[in-house]
């Protein structure tokens, strides 16, 4: 005799009412006060060493099961004042959205690619960017893995949402090398509300994203 396991049944059974429930919910944007000055030098991003990395999870077949991958910058400014990040934005291209786990699967790395840019997710040809931008730059707390607390708007697919990031911030002669603590964010607080069928392993809420830039003083 087979035994259910009946938690993970009404655990996937809530999600999946739960993404029903939210399919035609309006998502509204928020925004935080850009508290930053710019009265520093200006660096500006390079586009072929900067990027955003990305994890996509699901739940029920296994919990290891998903996808990682990156998204490589389209555009981005940071201003430097005395040695220390004061502000900047990111754009990043999410046409060049690709994942990292499938390239060496060619078919099913353009099926996944295709169907994260279609409009189910990301819908990348009616939004080609996503952006953050810092609102404030704070020090971290004395021994934290991290130097530097970002807070910023984040945009993907027209939806602005505040999101903090911890950050290690570090200054190498002319460049500046900024690499946010993966976080985890709610796809559905951006109006991505595609779930595949519970047989298939139904996608978690949460996606985790990374920034890592490296910008150089603009000439």
């Amino acid at each position: 005799m087979k035994f259910i396991k009946l938690p993970l049944i009404f655990s996937a059974l809530t999600l999946i009412i739960l993404t029903n429930c939210t399919k035609d919910k309006k998502v509204e944007s928020e925004t935080t006060a850009v508290t930053t000055s710019k009265n520093g030098k200006v660096y500006e991003v390079n586009t072929v060493t900067s990027k955003i990395e990305w994890k996509g999870y699901k739940i029920v077949k296994s919990e290891n099961a998903g996808h990682i991958g990156n998204i490589s910058m389209k555009s981005g400014e940071v201003t430097v004042n005395n040695g220390k990040l004061e502000s900047g934005k990111f754009v990043a291209d999410m046409t060049t959205l690709t994942s990292e786990d499938l390239k060496n699967d060619p078919e099913n790395l353009a099926k996944l690619n295709g169907h994260l840019k279609s409009a189910d997710f990301f819908d990348v040809e009616k939004y080609p960017t996503t952006t953050y931008e810092i609102t404030k730059v704070s020090e971290a707390p004395a021994g934290s893995d991290y130097n530097t607390i970002l807070d910023g708007n984040l945009t993907i697919k027209g939806i602005t949402k505040p999101v903090q990031f911890n950050a290690n911030v570090s200054m190498e002669g002319e460049t500046i090398k900024i690499a946010t603590q993966p976080k985890d964010i709610s796809r559905e607080q951006f109006g991505i509300v595609f779930q595949m069928p519970a047989a298939n392993g139904l996608i978690k809420d949460e996606m985790t994203l990374q920034i890592v830039a490296n910008a150089s003083a603009k000439k």
